[in-house]
């Protein structure tokens, strides 16, 4: 796999970020590789003539003004990278890390942030010799970009820091030597360029878009089995009505989900008594139809973050007459990228809600009319049943509601009141990471819930009563990895199998699988 700086896309970032080490190989296109040693060129250029440059011959954030002598240029790019690794808290996890990694290659690949060839393909040859920088998670706002989650990714190209290599955590040194690498010497603008851009946002954007479009889907999976367990109406999902507010996504949604309950006869058609369900069955294209929103607003802005060059200074050299510019700017701030993740966040947590509404049915004796029995059990009262699990969907949905408060809004100065806005960009992905957590949990319940649910109804309407050909391939995996809940049990493991479903996409590739043949 080669990269220049243009065509990264979220799916290899997927492919990169989940493979192991080597598995595709990364390298700089030969494109790629010239216009980078022009950028560096570039600034030996600058360097020659004395000129003034921002991070080149100058101190960085509020030291700006302050003027460094040529002999202490390199120590000057050495000391951005030591003096900024001050990360704490969990360290991000190894997809996370190789995303970065591949994003801040791709970035600098683009041949305006005056790195050498050299010192980028170390980083290449540590992506793929699986020597992933130890980065721990806190301590970014999002403007300049991800500076102390990127400083400790730049670590041990130095030969600093710490660095996990098939398992084990080792000295950055020792993870270059055992890979049979040896640690680099920066070169002017190199610290700078390697410790300044929005790579940790767009890492955690690339991935958690990915599992967000994952989770939307599982959720139209999870929404149709409990309408078909609560002998739901599909007549809301009629297109004549989708047509009337012409949303794009609530329209393709409506169109999903009666795909997934084609042929089911668990679902009620016209009832003089029954004419209409409850929101949460009612208003499913509504509601996860925006949502839909959201997360294909995330797509297209972590898409175009991707080739985007986020440092500073960036260097421009005329094609003509090779005359050289360095511009100072701001595409290290991570605003479109922190509104972008508060926008996802708040989306998939409404996924969430919703999904807790529907578990609530299916427990609620007197919410499903009767159709259910209280907790989806037998002999309740000697058995809780699934009466607990609902709480731990409400606990997990409220937690969400408290992660939903946008970090975009929040600012606060830095750097002597120089950098005086910030995004919170990183905080606003990791927050956004954890609501996704939690409505994996949520989703995995009601899937078990329903699942639960349609085993009563087809002990009412006959056992051969057909689900949807879509719905039916995700019970059938449901029940090769719980049994029905005869009576109680110790639940958390039946949830955790369930989750895991969720997680790693199997629920949505059997249904699909399903629904193509």
């Amino acid at each position: 796999m080669q990269i220049n700086g243009e065509a990264l896309t979220i799916e290899q970032v997927l492919t990169v970020a989940h493979s192991q080490p080597g598995a595709p190989a990364v390298a700089l296109s030969p494109e790629a590789t010239t216009k980078v040693a022009r950028a560096a060129w570039a600034v030996e250029q600058l360097l020659e003539r004395g000129e003034i440059a921002y991070g080149i011959t100058t101190g960085f954030g509020a030291f700006k003004d302050r003027l460094i002598p040529p002999d202490q240029v390199v120590q000057l790019q050495h000391n951005i990278v030591m003096s900024h690794a001050v990360g704490v808290g969990p360290l991000l996890d190894t997809p996370t890390v190789r995303a970065m990694m591949l994003i801040r290659a791709n970035t600098l690949a683009r041949g305006h942030s005056g790195i050498r060839p050299a010192t980028l393909e170390l980083l290449l040859a540590m992506l793929n010799a699986g020597i992933h920088p130890l980065i721990p998670s806190k301590g970014s706002l999002g403007a300049s970009g991800d500076l102390a989650p990127l400083a400790h990714m730049a670590l041990p190209l130095i030969g600093l820091g710490e660095a996990e290599h098939r398992g084990e955590r080792l000295p950055g040194a020792e993870a270059l030597r055992r890979a049979g690498l040896e640690p680099c010497q920066l070169a002017a603008k190199e610290g700078l360029a390697l410790t300044n851009g929005t790579t940790g946002m767009c890492a955690l954007g690339a991935l958690e878009t990915y599992r967000a479009e994952l989770l939307s889907q599982t959720a139209d999976i999870a929404g149709c089995l409990s309408l078909e367990a609560l002998n739901g109406t599909v007549l809301a999902f009629d297109e004549r009505i989708h047509a009337l507010r012409p949303f794009p996504r609530q329209q393709e949604c409506a169109a999903y989900l009666r795909a997934l309950l084609d042929g089911s006869e668990l679902t009620r058609g016209h009832d003089p008594r029954n004419v209409q369900d409850a929101y949460t069955l009612r208003c499913i294209p509504q509601v996860h139809g925006a949502a839909r929103d959201a997360i294909a607003y995330a797509r297209w802005v972590f898409a175009i973050e991707l080739n985007a060059v986020t440092d500073n200074p960036l260097i421009f050299i005329d094609e003509t007459d090779q005359s050289i510019t360095v511009l100072s700017g701001g595409n290290f701030h991570g605003e479109p990228l922190a509104i972008a993740f508060d926008y996802l966040g708040l989306a998939v947590a409404e996924l969430g809600n919703i999904a807790e509404r529907r578990i609530m049915r299916l427990t609620d004796e007197a919410s499903n009319i009767q159709t259910l029995p209280a907790f989806l059990t037998n002999e309740g009262g000697l058995n809780s049943g699934f009466m607990l699990v609902q709480y731990t969907a409400a606990a997990l949905a409220t937690e969400n509601k408290i992660l939903a408060h946008p970090a975009s809004v929040d600012t606060i100065p830095s750097s002597a009141n120089v950098e005086d806005h910030v995004s919170m960009g990183m905080t606003a992905g990791l927050k956004t990471r954890t609501i996704l957590d939690n409505v994996a949990q949520i989703l995995a319940i009601e899937l078990l819930a329903a699942a639960q649910g349609l085993d009563f109804r087809r002990q009412i309407v006959g056992p051969q009563a057909r689900l949807g050909r879509g719905t039916r391939a995700a019970y059938e995996l449901i029940r090769q990895h719980v049994p029905f809940i005869e009576r109680d049990t110790v639940m958390y493991p039946h949830i955790e199998a369930v989750r895991r479903l969720v997680a790693d996409g199997s629920i949505v590739a059997a249904v699909t699988a399903a629904m193509q043949r």
